[in-house]
Parts: C-alpha cells; structure tokens; sequence
C-alpha cells in the first residue's frame, strides 16, 4: 500500500446533500402560514404524493427511517416471541423494532454479489412460527424478492419492505417499496429524498394504515382525545419538513439521474483495479441507484481496510465503514438475543472490508476523479 503525503485543502464529506429551489420556495411558503409543526396542508401532501410515486394507496409521514420501522411492526400486532426474519448486514434499528416488540429476531447472511439478504437463506428460516420478514434493500441494489414474496403469500407472513435506502429504485421495472405489505423509507439527509429528518409508512390496507396514523400520534382516544387506546409515540413529521420533501420529489428524476452519473463515473476510474470489489451499473433485475458508491476490499494481507480509510482521510476524504453484524452488535449480545456460534462469513467479511466513498448529490465531477484516483495510488 502506498503512503500519500501530499493534502488536497477542500475537505470532502462522505454525503453531501443537494437543495433545490422548490424546497426553498415551498419552506417559505410554510414559514409565512404560520403552520411549522405536523398540522399543515404540506404533511398530507408529501403523503399523498409519495404514495403516488410508489403506486401504494396510503401514506404516514413520521420523524425518521427507524420511526416508521417500529411503528410498522407494531402495526402488525403479533404475539410476543413471534419470529421475524431480518437481515444480518443493516442497520441495527432493523433489529431494535423487533426486540423492543417482544418478539424474535431471525438473521439471515448476505449474497456476496448484492450485499442484499440472500433470498435462498431467507426461505429455510421461514417456520411455523414466523410472522414477518423485513426485506431491507442495501445500498445500491434491492434483495431478490420474487421467490420470497410467493412463499411469504403462500404462507400468509407479513412482508414489511425496509426501503431507506432506494427510494425510486426499482425491481423488475416495479418500484421498491410497492411490494411489502407495509414499506418504510428514510428521508435522512443522505437519502435520494431529505426532509433533514424524516420518513414515511406505505401500505395499501386501510386497517394498517389507520393504526400507523394513531401510533405516530400517541393513540390519542378516539372519544376522549386524552384516554389513550394503546402506547404509541410522539413520531410525528412536521409541516416544514414535509414542505422540504414536497420540493424534493419534484426534482426526483434528477435526483436519480445525478446518483446513477456518480456511480458510472467512479466505475470508469477504478474497474480495473484487481484489489477491489465493486458492485455493476446493472444486474438482471435492477439498474444499481448508487445510494453510496462501495468499495470491498479483497482479502490480502498486505491491504488493511482501516488503514486505507485513515489515509483517504489524511487526503481530506471522508469515508464511512459498511454495516457492523447484526450478530456482534455489543446491546444484542448483552441481551443474548442471538443463537450463539452462528457464522455469517459474508456479513463478517462485507463488515471487516468494506467502506464507502463520498457519494452525496453535491458531489462534482472534479471531486469525484480525485476521490478515485486517490484510491488507486493508495492501493498501489
């Protein structure tokens, strides 16, 4: 590996957001109705326009990703100990909305060619007592569902799409989040849509989404507002957020276009290094959106992970580490909520060498050639 020394001066974050002018336009029109919190007409806009764009019937707006994931599953009202599938590679909140329920999580390994779930896994942990399974598209493709999905409906076992990450991503030319009977988004700032903080619960099933609506709202009573039906959360979006989201899903197609640009041009520059593993512009069911350009190290003992993200860093190039095993995270071994002595080789290898690089919309051309040939000297 070889030592750079010489410091490009402008730093580059690992995202970088993009804000157009409808955003601005629709922010100041909020400000000037008075209307800041989660009444206002922009809440029930964003929801009804994104539900739209997925092709699903209702929409909840609430605060963020893991909001709409908790208040989904509760939604569902299954039994205590109840198991759900869910993937090994994600973010812990994947496994937060499943312990905090009472229930049981069930981890499946990752596809090496998708870092998604492997669909194949998913199937022999389905049992008799599992009554869910959150299918988490990662980073830049969505999880092979078709068979899940059939075997899902055959069994009548709930599919909540964890789609964070691929809003207008598509799966057989189907939107993402339009398969699950309910689907959750994020609209951190580093998703294709930011409201700053937020997210959003699809579903087609009025039951669901009337229950979603009272559980972002502390269940206020529906005859005396103040005697609660069930133990809900304040997870409410606010108007200004939802004005924000109004403005970015006009730029949506943009949005995408700019990500899939990004993806392409760091291919150009680093496909022919032989000591990484890069994921394609395509597979045969999905054209890659690029959430975050990753980077898979290839098991050599002369290259360290960690140590080639210390000196992108050192070249004022942020960088972020892939997802930490569901299996090893420090709360659920405390909790012992795991079988011990199961292997998840390529969870463990995606999370030992993998990282990502500056992929945010705000991203330049300029930025991103300096990014990747960087890493090509580093590697050298």
């Amino acid at each position: 590996m070889k030592t750079i020394s010489k410091s490009k001066s402008k730093f580059i974050p690992v995202n970088t957001p993009k804000i157009y002018k409808d955003e601005k336009k629709y922010v100041n029109k909020c400000l000037t109705t008075g209307w800041i919190s989660s009444e206002g007409k922009y809440v029930k806009e964003f929801e009804k326009r994104f539900s739209k764009y997925i092709n699903k019937r209702y929409g909840v707006a609430v605060s963020s990703g893991t909001a709409a994931l908790e208040i989904a599953m509760k939604s569902l009202n299954l039994k205590k100990k109840s198991e759900v599938i869910i993937p090994n590679f994600s973010i812990i909140s994947t496994a937060l909305c499943v312990v905090k329920l009472g229930l049981k999580p069930v981890l499946v390994d990752v596809d090496p060619k998708t870092w998604n779930m492997n669909p194949k896994e998913i199937i022999k942990k389905i049992n008799r007592n599992t009554k869910a399974i959150i299918i988490t598209h990662i980073y830049g493709f969505p999880v092979e569902m078709r068979e899940v999905l059939a075997v899902a409906r055959k069994r009548k076992i709930k599919i909540i799409e964890d789609t964070a990450e691929m809003i207008g991503q598509t799966y057989n030319k189907k939107k993402c989040g339009s398969f699950g009977d309910l689907s959750t988004f994020s609209f951190y700032a580093n998703k294709h849509i930011t409201t700053g903080e937020g997210g959003m619960i699809l579903t087609n099933d009025k039951k669901l989404y009337s229950k979603c609506i009272s559980l972002r709202n502390l269940c206020f009573g529906s005859k005396n507002r103040f005697d609660h039906d069930d133990i809900g959360w304040n997870y409410r979006m606010t108007n200004l957020q939802a004005a924000m989201g109004c403005g970015q899903l006009n730029n949506i197609s943009k949005i995408l276009k700019r990500k899939r640009e990004i993806g392409k041009r760091y291919i150009s520059i680093l496909k022919k290094c032989k000591k990484i593993t890069i994921q394609p512009y395509k597979n045969k069911y999905a054209t890659n959106i690029f959430w975050v350009f990753g980077i898979l190290l290839k098991n050599n003992k002369t290259i360290s992970r960690n140590k080639v993200v210390l000196q992108l860093k050192k070249r004022n190039i942020q960088t972020r580490n892939f997802f930490y095993p569901m299996y090893k995270q420090k709360i659920l071994k405390k909790l012992k909520i795991f079988k011990k002595n199961q292997k998840f080789q390529v969870s463990d290898d995606l999370s030992t060498n993998g990282f990502y690089l500056p992929s945010g919309l705000g991203l330049t051309n300029s930025e991103i050639d300096y990014v990747g040939k960087t890493l090509l000297k580093i590697l050298q």
